[in-house]
């Protein structure tokens, strides 16, 4: 039987087209192969990555190993852990930057909107990844049968194509001098005596059997809204269903929108805790998606009078797609491709930070609570994080005391920010967000 090596796969599905008896079968980013196989061989060479073998067989490892030591080892190469591991290198630091995935900027899970002037502190505009410029925003409020749409200019902004974006941050990284390594998961933290001295990674020459320690000074955690890093040190960075966004969304083409305004539509009956969104794309093509507070959709919360909302619902796509067909806008837009996910919505922890160890970005729960806005909030993070991890490495001293300065940093800045934006989501219930006080503050918080 031939064998699959996960952690090289790449999912090209070359092999999948030499085999004459069809055992093999692409399914997305998984390989299988069937009791058809007849052990032929033909695959082997046909796959670019080594990643086949005959039962037995081992493979040895191809690419240049890491070094066994760093100053700093960042774990996620989205924005917030691209600028952290750039900033860091810029400052003379040794920095390994991992990411599990084989693409950096994939699959795409945002709905792309940035604000200019928070964005041109961190990289100059290029439209080689902007999708659109915007300069007006219209916020739509829903209540029964009635519509109210208030309309807004004179913000600047942009639409992304984030797996260019998220590349391009990747790369100023290595330009500054940090190693990348992507298709490589961190898969355990080195503690010893309460800090954190590095992370484990599988090692593929084994079939990705073995781990291998890279030891390191500091390890910035920039792994996403499904951080594991961070409580593998035993941080509690569990989410609560009231501070979770449930969301889903389409890229839309053929869609009939004004390709300078996004657009925002809040009411409990297509979006219950949340809102909707249209993000234009340029060319008749727009993000198209909504978010739903997870606890409400979990039926903890239904009222009376909301049940019929959730009524043969299997899940949040189909309230996005009750959404589309309902704005003759987008009802003739075809899906080009859907994604989901979860947003942190609640205040970062007070605990982000041990001995060693830094936590950024989504993974910190560092997102605006009012709109689930957060690609401003990472890179400004892991910013803060370079700065004082370069600090520690200096004095000598990565214990919690003083990487703790980066907390204090983030608090001042951006962290007081989205605490008062947590208290304006907290103080109106999620039936209320039609108030003119609440519609007042997600205003400002959507331009920036």
């Amino acid at each position: 039987m031939i064998r699959v090596d996960s952690q090289r796969c790449t999912y090209c599905g070359g092999c999948v087209s030499v085999c004459p008896v069809e055992a093999l079968t692409l399914e997305e980013t998984q390989l299988r192969v069937d009791d058809g196989c007849i052990e032929c061989g033909d695959c082997l060479p046909a796959c670019p990555v080594g990643a086949l073998r005959l039962e037995g067989e081992e493979r040895p490892e191809i690419r240049e190993p890491v070094q066994s030591g760093y100053d700093v080892i960042v774990v996620g190469a989205g924005p917030g852990g691209s600028i952290a591991a750039k900033d860091a290198a810029e400052n003379g630091l040794s920095v390994l930057l991992l990411e599990k995935r084989q693409e950096i900027g994939s699959p795409v899970r945002c709905a792309e909107g940035v604000p200019h002037e928070p964005l041109i502190a961190f990289i100059e505009p290029d439209k080689h990844w902007i999708a659109a410029e915007v300069d007006k925003a219209e916020i739509t409020v829903i209540v029964g049968d009635d519509r109210i749409t208030t309309t807004g200019s004179g913000g600047w902004g942009y639409i992304l194509e984030r797996r260019v974006f998220d590349r391009v941050l990747a790369e100023g990284a290595a330009i500054a001098g940090a190693q990348i390594r992507v298709k490589t998961p961190a898969v355990g933290l080195i503690i010893e005596d309460n800090h954190v001295h590095g992370v484990r990674i599988m090692d593929k020459s084994l079939g990705g059997q073995k781990e291998v320690e890279i030891r390191s000074q500091i390890v910035i955690a920039a792994d996403g809204v499904e951080s594991q890093v961070g409580r593998w040190a035993g941080l509690d960075l569990q989410l609560s269903l009231e501070d979770t966004m449930v969301c889903a969304q389409y890229l839309l083409a053929g869609v009939d929108i004004d390709p300078t305004c996004t657009s925002y539509l809040i009411g409990h009956s297509i979006a219950p805790g949340g809102y909707a969104w249209i993000f234009p794309k340029g060319d008749g093509v727009a993000n198209v998606g909504l978010g739903v507070q997870a606890d409400i959709w979990s039926g903890e919360r239904i009222g009376e009078g909301s049940q019929e909302i959730y009524q043969q619902c299997d899940d949040v796509v189909v309230l996005l797609e009750r959404f589309i067909e309902s704005e003759p806008r987008l009802e003739k837009g075809s899906p080009v491709t859907l994604v989901t996910g979860n947003v942190p919505v609640g205040i970062s922890p007070d605990h982000i930070v041990m001995n060693g160890l830094m936590v950024v970005g989504d993974a910190a729960r560092q997102v605006d609570p009012l709109t689930g806005g957060g690609i401003i909030n990472a890179m400004t993070a892991g910013r803060l994080a370079a700065e004082v991890a370069a600090e520690a490495v200096v004095l000598g001293d990565t214990s919690r005391v003083t990487l703790s300065q980066y907390v204090d940093r983030w608090n001042t800045s951006l962290g007081r920010k989205m605490k008062r934006n947590y208290r304006l989501r907290m103080k109106f219930s999620p039936e209320d967000r039609h108030d003119e006080r609440f519609l007042r503050a997600f205003a400002l918080a959507v331009g920036g």
